[in-house]
């Protein structure tokens, strides 16, 4: 009997010992934005006047999913993000009945997050 009390004994001073203060290796720090990267993109009517209001729409030409923005009071939305990439995408805008041609954008991807390229995007609305 004495040599399972001793047994026992053994095993909850193996257990206790690691709880000391000794330190412990932290995690690397994710470097990664949290924020999802935005396309810039400024609609503007055929004059060159920036439109406000004008709904512009990105879609992902692989999986035809979109995100829809409107523009604010300088014509300029960032509501296309990199949540549509890594397959090309096809942005338009629309104000009433004018409409801009499309315009292809990609993404560049890495590890972390995808950049659009071009970075910033002008649509000029149709007359």
């Amino acid at each position: 009997m004495v040599r399972v009390r001793g047994w026992w004994w053994l095993i909850g001073f193996s257990l206790l010992a690691g709880c000391d203060e000794a330190p412990r290796v932290e995690r690397a720090e994710d470097n990664c934005q949290a924020e999802l990267v935005a396309l810039r993109v400024e609609v503007v009517a055929a004059d060159g006047a920036r439109v406000r209001g004008a709904t512009v729409t990105a879609t992902n030409l692989a999986s035809n999913a979109s995100i829809t923005g409107i523009t604010d009071d300088s014509g300029v939305t960032t509501a296309i993000n990199e949540s549509l990439a890594p397959s090309p995408v096809r942005v338009v805008a629309n104000a009433g009945s004018k409409v801009s041609s499309a315009a292809r954008v990609e993404w560049v991807c890495d590890t972390c997050n995808c950049v659009p390229e071009p970075q910033t995007l002008q649509l000029e609305l149709n007359p």
